[in-house]
């Protein structure tokens, strides 16, 4: 009687299973966002047509199709807006819209840091590269985080802020605030990164950047000293 080899095959079947399973995931959060972005656009055309059209009403009425038609108006919507931000009438009609929010008290908050830390996630964020290595947990363990923006505290030191997504979800994290020295730069894009932390690490570029330069005895209290008292840690989650 043939062996039935379970355990190899059973791992075998959940190492190919877990990444489709991560992909399906993913994609599935994706499409019911954007879904549900366009469904009020999509319900209102659809109770059009169905009034124009009344044979038409069953098949408009099924659930997978106003779906389909959210989440593909959707992006075609976020692709026109794209384009028409890009030229001059389109920037003037934004300014318009961002000055009407910036009189909301609440929303103009929200609404300007989260375009903030879009633009910031576009570009250099000064002295240092958006994506680096940090000491966390723990000094002795590095993880990926971006850099959101650099500052100079009150002792002239330049510091960073840094945000550590979790994985395999990177909505949440953590805010880290450390001496820029302190940071491992890397020569890696952002979507390289996001792969990286999507896969837990085996999606990403064979080689990982940046070295550890040892550091001398005599600075290695004084350096501990310095980590304890300037990281800290803010716990951050999206609703």
């Amino acid at each position: 009687m043939p062996r039935l080899y379970l355990q190899r095959y059973l791992i075998t079947g959940l190492l190919t299973f877990i990444p489709l399973w991560l992909t399906w995931v993913v994609f599935k959060f994706i499409f019911s966002f954007l879904s549900h972005v366009g469904e009020p656009a999509v319900d209102g055309t659809f109770a059009v047509l169905s009034a124009i059209f009344p044979g038409a009403t069953e098949w408009l009425g099924q659930d997978w199709f106003r779906s389909i038609v959210a989440f593909v108006g959707t992006i075609g919507a976020l692709y026109f807006v794209g384009l028409a931000a890009s030229f001059m009438v389109g920037q003037r009609l934004l300014a318009a819209f961002e000055g009407l929010i910036s009189r909301i008290p609440l929303v103009h908050t929200i609404y300007g840091g989260t375009k903030k830390l879009m633009t910031l996630m576009q570009n250099k964020p000064g002295s240092t590269q958006r994506v680096v290595l940090i000491g966390f947990p723990s000094p002795t363990l590095k993880t990926i985080g971006f850099v959101t923006r650099t500052f100079v505290d009150a002792q002239g030191r330049e510091m960073a802020a840094v945000y550590v997504p979790t994985t395999p979800n990177p909505t949440g994290g953590y805010l880290e605030i450390a001496p820029v020295e302190d940071l491992i730069a890397t020569d890696w894009t952002v979507d390289q990164a996001m792969a990286f932390i999507l896969s837990g690490g085996a999606a990403g570029p064979d080689n990982l950047p940046g070295t550890y330069r040892p550091m001398p005895a005599s600075n290695e209290a004084a350096a501990a000293a310095i980590q304890t008292a300037t990281v800290t840690t803010v716990k951050t989650t999206t609703p």
